[in-house]
């Protein structure tokens, strides 16, 4: 069985999308599409901007999902799988591949969690570390004893996983996680603390957007960050993607169910190879692989 697999923040790349766009004249009608839904020329920026522009929430965000569901899009029913699954953004080009969502409300949506999200993140100062070499277990117990705000936030493969709360909170984890034989814990370069309770703020804002938009039964089950379970009902779909933004990516454990459940072949599908890399190194006895 094949799992279609969409990358998050962290995927995009100066000149994202402009091979797609030059080849085919239904990417060419999408990107287009995409500058009038954002009234902004999103390509611009996709195509001939910096690393600096392109890491800007308010771009970054809609540009992954673009580039993951035009190339999904554009290639005419040559993509085909059993199960689905993205990674944080990454949920929302896997439910418009899905059938889900349409491509015009799910850019909607991305838009306006992008800017929710970092208003969240001008309102309280916030950060995210990468903690290596440890288990799960000990990471969660250490986060808990930590007085200020600090959660796991991206459980990502197995020895890999990322902590977000308040700037404090995340150096007093840091600290302690070390101290408990942590290979690395790093303080990573994002605008704040991304799926943790400070992210409150933008949940409810983009709980109104996400309870506004239709959504429609999916071709295949989507299995979603929040519980790394599978799901086809609109209504779950629709609440667990509200949930995700102040609950963990459940990655490893969203990889081991669909592996459970009969996936043995992984395609990613939109920029760079993330998710393949952390594939492996949850199961190395699957095959993961790029969409081209």
């Amino acid at each position: 069985m094949k799992a279609l697999i969409f990358p998050g923040q962290g995927s995009q790349f100066p000149g994202m999308g402009k091979d797609l766009y030059q080849q085919s004249e239904k990417a060419r009608a999408l990107f287009e599409k995409a500058n009038e839904i954002l009234g902004f020329p999103i390509t611009q920026i996709m195509f001939e901007g910096s690393e600096d522009q392109l890491r800007q929430t308010n771009v970054t965000q809609p540009a992954i999902f673009i580039h993951s569901v035009v190339q999904a899009m554009a290639a005419d029913g040559a993509l085909s799988g059993d199960m689905v699954a993205g990674h944080s953004l990454g949920e929302f080009s896997a439910l418009v591949v899905n059938h889900c969502l349409t491509f015009e409300d799910g850019l909607r949506l991305v838009a306006r969690r992008a800017n929710a999200m970092q208003k969240a993140c001008e309102m309280q100062p916030s950060t995210m570390a990468a903690v290596l070499g440890l288990d799960d277990d000990t990471v969660e117990k250490i986060c808990a004893q930590v007085d200020d705000v600090v959660v796991p936030a991206n459980y990502n493969c197995p020895g890999q996983l990322v902590i977000s709360g308040t700037i404090d909170g995340v150096n007093k984890a840091c600290e302690l996680l070390k101290q408990a034989g942590a290979k690395r814990a790093i303080i990573l370069n994002v605008a704040g603390a991304f799926h943790s309770p400070l992210m409150e703020p933008a949940r409810q804002e983009l709980a109104e957007a996400i309870e506004q938009t239709p959504f429609q039964t999916p071709i295949w089950p989507v299995y979603q960050n929040i519980n790394a379970l599978p799901s086809s009902d609109p209504e779950i779909i629709r609440k667990n993607l509200i949930d995700q933004l102040t609950g963990a990516v459940r990655w490893t454990q969203t990889i081991q169910n669909m592996i459970q459940d009969g996936a043995t072949e992984f395609i990613e599908v939109g920029p760079g190879k993330v998710l393949q890399g952390l594939v492996k190194k949850i199961n190395n006895a699957v095959q993961a692989d790029s969409f081209v």
